[in-house]
């Protein structure tokens, strides 16, 4: 099979397999949104910066040296396996006895019993770690889908049932408990691997010195990226948390599951071409331009129909979480430019230099808050815009040096897209405003459709490379 199409087929059955499960997600989240309210999610938004750590702590970047390794065999596997076992353990451990103290930090006692039954997910994850690697290093991501799918399914069922029940915040610490367990039994039922009675130092060794520089750059940006949500919890009123923690997920909907897509696809197809530079090179700059062109008219126009999309989804309880989603809209858009970025150093195994940018980046992050938040919570949000941009500017700093895409011309082509996808977002921005009167599904529809085609027409018209790409993309996909 060739590059193209194997990156086709890749993209296709990732798209299907996320689209599904965050489908399946988002449709529970706002079942159970209606269901319960800020309050209950702004519980689970306290605890999600330590979810979120546990969790890099136990992978420790290991999946990944494992996806990287050419010729891994029996004794990489089983080493690595046993160690996220073991690393589960421990993390869970910790979790479990400095729960009373998080409960004490955001004053809200439930929290205590919440951390020590939602960390299990260490646990239960790090079962099937290592057969998860295996089959995204084999490009296998229809397994995938299958292994997920039910384990989503049964997360979703007792999470809308529990919420129906009056169970309130179990509903969604269950959802997702259950989701990992489901799936983690799929991975097992469904692979021939099983670990061998086999450890390996040299294995250990091998793995560690390149996962542990990934884990800790890891930590730093898992923190970071829910530092806001850590803020907030302790300064603000719970239910403040609740509406950032809706309206960040509703963010993260579009930018994350499109961004894993491309990045779940491509490191081990790149990995596999690691030595040919000048293909990677290539390649890279078509993903990245690529990624942009999708992601910022989705990003801007979800920003122009945010009124009438939270008051059609959620109901007129969360409209105080519009303002903050249209921001978090504008530092988003620049998520996946900053992914293929970093995906460039881990590709070459420049884990060291991926460890240096997140220092500098989280410098500049820590400085943005201290700023913002004089400002209350809009300057808090504002400042995630501002520490976006000059991430940008550092990340292609850096990996510009290897796939010979200099800042300058990375800006300049997303200033390009910027300026149409700009144009698109103010169009359907003035559709819902004379349509206010409207019914919200209606203003979605309309200002949707027109801002679709328009863009593609624009983009048509001044003959877009990035659209070009796309349609030779799809007719060579057979």
């Amino acid at each position: 099979m060739s590059l193209k199409k194997q990156t086709l087929s890749g993209i296709l059955w990732t798209f299907t397999e996320t689209f599904v499960l965050r489908g399946l997600s988002f449709i529970a989240s706002v079942i159970l949104a209606r269901l319960l309210g800020p309050t209950e999610f702004g519980l689970v938004g306290m605890i999600s910066v330590f979810i979120a750590l546990g969790n890099s702590l136990v992978d420790s970047g290991l999946s990944a040296s494992l996806i990287r390794t050419k010729n891994a065999d029996e004794s990489d596997y089983a080493t690595v396996f046993y160690l996220n076992l073991a690393l589960s353990v421990l993390v869970y451990g910790l979790f479990y006895l400095t729960a009373p103290l998080i409960a004490s930090f955001f004053e809200q006692e439930l929290l205590e019993l919440i951390v020590r039954v939602y960390c299990l997910t260490f646990i239960i994850s790090a079962f099937s770690a290592v057969q998860l690697a295996m089959l995204n290093k084999k490009m296998k991501f229809k397994q995938v889908m299958k292994c997920k799918v039910p384990g989503t399914i049964l997360g979703v069922s007792v999470g809308i049932w529990m919420g129906y029940a009056g169970f309130g915040v179990w509903s969604i610490v269950c959802m997702f408990m259950c989701t990992q367990l489901g799936t983690s039994i799929m991975l097992w039922l469904t692979s021939s691997w099983t670990p061998g009675f086999l450890f390996s130092k040299e294995k250990l060794k091998y793995h560690y010195n390149f996962g542990y520089k990934l884990m800790l750059s890891g930590l730093i940006d898992t923190f970071y990226k829910n530092v806001y949500k850590l803020i907030i919890g302790k300064f603000f009123a719970v239910q403040e948390l609740g509406y950032y923690e809706r309206a960040h997920s509703f963010n993260n909907q579009s930018v994350t599951m499109f961004t894993s897509i491309i990045s779940k696809v491509s490191y081990p197809l790149l990995s596999q071409i690691q030595d040919q530079k000048e293909r990677i090179a290539i390649i890279y700059r078509q993903l990245i331009q690529f990624s942009f062109f999708v992601i910022a008219p989705i990003m801007l126009g979800a920003a122009a129909l945010a009124k009438p999309l939270f008051l059609l989804i959620l109901g007129e309880q969360w409209l105080p979480a519009v303002p903050l989603f249209q921001i978090l809209c504008l530092s988003g858009m620049f998520y996946p430019v900053h992914s293929f970025n970093i995906n460039v150093l881990k590709v070459y195994g420049r884990s060291d230099l991926f460890l240096k940018l997140e220092l500098i980046k989280k410098a500049i992050i820590t400085v943005s808050i201290l700023i913002g938040f004089q400002f209350g919570i809009y300057g808090l949000v504002w400042s995630s815009v501002f520490t976006s941009l000059m991430s940008l500017m550092v990340n292609t700093h850096y990996s510009s040096r290897m796939i010979q895409y200099t800042t300058l011309q990375q800006l300049g082509d997303i200033a390009l897209i910027l300026i149409k996808a700009g144009l698109m977002a103010g169009l359907m921005w003035g559709i819902t405003l004379v349509l206010q009167n409207n019914s919200q599904l209606w203003q979605l529809v309309l200002a949707g459709a027109v801002g679709l085609v328009f863009y593609f027409l624009l983009n048509y018209a001044l003959k877009s490379p990035q659209l070009n790409f796309a349609l030779d993309l799809i007719k060579k996909k057979n």
